[in-house]
C-alpha cells in the first residue's frame, strides 16, 4: 500500500520558510521543494503533440467523395467480417482518392472493395484489406512505419493521412517510380519511396515502429524482425504462392522477444527477389 503523504503546496511554501529562522535551513528546504517539483514534472506523462496534415489541396481528393463513403459505410465498417472500427483509419479510407492509383481502364471499379490490376502482375489490394491491415498497425502521427511493397502507391498514402514518417519499398522500378510522382503530386511529402528489395528492409532509416508488408513471403524475412522497434508491430501475409496464406500479427516486446498472431486466410502476390531463394 502506498504511504499517504503531506508534501506542502506552492501556496503554503512562504509560510513555511518563515518558521525557519537559519538561512541554511530555509536554503537546504528550498532546495528539496525545487527537488519535488522537478520529480513531479519527471513523472507527469507528455502526450504527443505531432500531428498529421490534412490540408491537401489537390482536386483528386474531392472527387467521387460519396463513393469512397458508400465504400467505407458498406465495404469497410460493415465488412461482416472484422469490420473496421478505428475512426482515424475510417476516415484515412474515406479521404484517399483510390481512383487515382489504378489504371484508367480500371477507374470506373475504384471503389468496389474487391482488388484490381496494375500491371506487372500486381495488384492493388481490396480496401478493406488496406483498411483492416492498417488498423492491426494501431498507428500513432510520431511512429516510423516500412511499407514493403510500394505498389500504385495506395497503401503508402493511407499511411501518410495517419502518420508523418513512412518508407515504403518496390521491388518493380516502373511500379515504384509511378507511385511515388504520384505521392508527390497528391502532397504525401512524408512518404519516402525507395526501389529495391523489400526483402532486405530499409537497414539505414531503422529501427521502425510499425512495418507492413503487402505480398506473401513463405516465412518472414529476418531482416524485417530485426529492423522492428522494441514495442513494435508488424502485419505480414504469410505463405505460398499457392497455398494458404495467413494475415500474420508480429509484436516484439521490450526485450526484444518476437510474438505471432495469425488471423484469417488471404491472397496476396507472392513477395520476389530474395524472398524466392
Amino acid at each position: 500500500m502506498a504511504e499517504n503523504r503531506t508534501i506542502p503546496t506552492a501556496k503554503s511554501v512562504p509560510e513555511f520558510l518563515g518558521q525557519i529562522s537559519d538561512s541554511k535551513r530555509k536554503a537546504d528546504c528550498i532546495t528539496i521543494f525545487s527537488l519535488f517539483l522537478i520529480l513531479l514534472v519527471w513523472r507527469t506523462p507528455v502526450l504527443s503533440q505531432e500531428t498529421v496534415q490534412h490540408d491537401r489541396v489537390h482536386p483528386g481528393f474531392s472527387e467521387r467523395v460519396e463513393e469512397r463513403e458508400r465504400m467505407v459505410k458498406k465495404g469497410i465498417a460493415g465488412y461482416p467480417y472484422h469490420p473496421v472500427k478505428d475512426p482515424l483509419v475510417l476516415q484515412a479510407m474515406r479521404r484517399v482518392p483510390r481512383h487515382l492509383f489504378v489504371p484508367k481502364e480500371y477507374r470506373k471499379l475504384a471503389y468496389r472493395n474487391s482488388p484490381l490490376l496494375i500491371g506487372h502482375n500486381q495488384t492493388i489490394s481490396q480496401p478493406f484489406i488496406v483498411a483492416h491491415m492498417s488498423e492491426l498497425l494501431e498507428l500513432e502521427p510520431e511512429h516510423r512505419v516500412l511499407e514493403v511493397g510500394t505498389g500504385s502507391g495506395y497503401q503508402a498514402a493511407v499511411l501518410g493521412e495517419l502518420c508523418n514518417h513512412v518508407y515504403t519499398i518496390e521491388i518493380v522500378v516502373p511500379l515504384g517510380r509511378k507511385a511515388e510522382k504520384l505521392l508527390k503530386e497528391l502532397g504525401y511529402n512524408q512518404v519516402q519511396v525507395r526501389i529495391g528489395d523489400g526483402y532486405e528492409g530499409w537497414p539505414e532509416a531503422a529501427p521502425f515502429d510499425r512495418i507492413i508488408v503487402t505480398c506473401a513471403p513463405e516465412k518472414i524475412p529476418q531482416p524485417l524482425l530485426e529492423q522492428l522497434a522494441p514495442d513494435g508491430r508488424m502485419v505480414i501475409p504469410v505463405g505460398r504462392q499457392f497455398g494458404t496464406q495467413y494475415m500474420v500479427e508480429v509484436t516484439k516486446d521490450r526485450k526484444g522477444r518476437i510474438s505471432q498472431k495469425q488471423h484469417y486466410p488471404v491472397r496476396f502476390v507472392p513477395m520476389t527477389g530474395k524472398s524466392e531463394e
